[in-house]
């Protein structure tokens, strides 16, 4: 399947999803701010239990944590810390901040970028955390109006399609 057909099949499943409109939006806000925190290996599980906590959908909360990939994790990660040590007023971590950046762009695993964050002290693991938390939010808060004015699109859509074919009058 090419990339565009991957694409294409993606929507159409996003399309198909059942469930209100807030729900939906509000799993996929949960996914998209889990996403851009900077927890790699518990994205999922954390977006999935906040829209268990607060009602959202869980299926579009998984989908939402897709926002963070391979190729975007340098930037999630750096921008994450950057913004969390202004915040909280650190100093500098040079030798730990690019020990982990290089884990990073070399492709290790995502436990032991994990691994390294917390042993690196609790200023650090903070830095990442405030700066995911603040990235996190400041996206997830418009997604959740964006897929809610889409996924209230697509409820209208699919039920005046429902309500032409009940009117429409079968050709003899």
């Amino acid at each position: 399947m090419t990339f565009r057909g991957r694409i294409r099949y993606y929507c159409q499943k996003l399309v198909r999803l059942k469930g209100e409109p807030h729900q939906l939006a509000l799993g996929m806000a949960f996914g998209i701010f889990s996403g851009l925190m900077p927890i790699m290996p518990f994205q999922i599980a954390t977006a999935v239990a906040l829209s268990l906590l607060f009602r959202g959908s869980k299926i579009t909360a998984a989908l939402g944590t897709w926002v963070s990939n391979p190729f975007d994790w340098y930037f999630i990660y750096y921008y994450s810390y950057r913004l969390g040590a202004l915040v909280l007023r650190l100093r500098e971590h040079g030798v730990i901040f690019s020990s982990v950046m290089g884990d990073i762009t070399s492709g290790e695993k995502a436990t032991i970028m994990v691994g390294q964050i917390l042993g690196a002290g609790s200023s650090i693991l903070a830095s990442f955390l405030v700066g995911g938390l603040i990235i996190g939010v400041v996206f997830a808060l418009p997604s959740y109006f964006l897929f809610l004015g889409f996924f209230r699109y697509i409820k209208s859509w699919r039920e005046s399609r429902e309500g032409a074919a009940i009117w429409r009058v079968p050709e003899q």
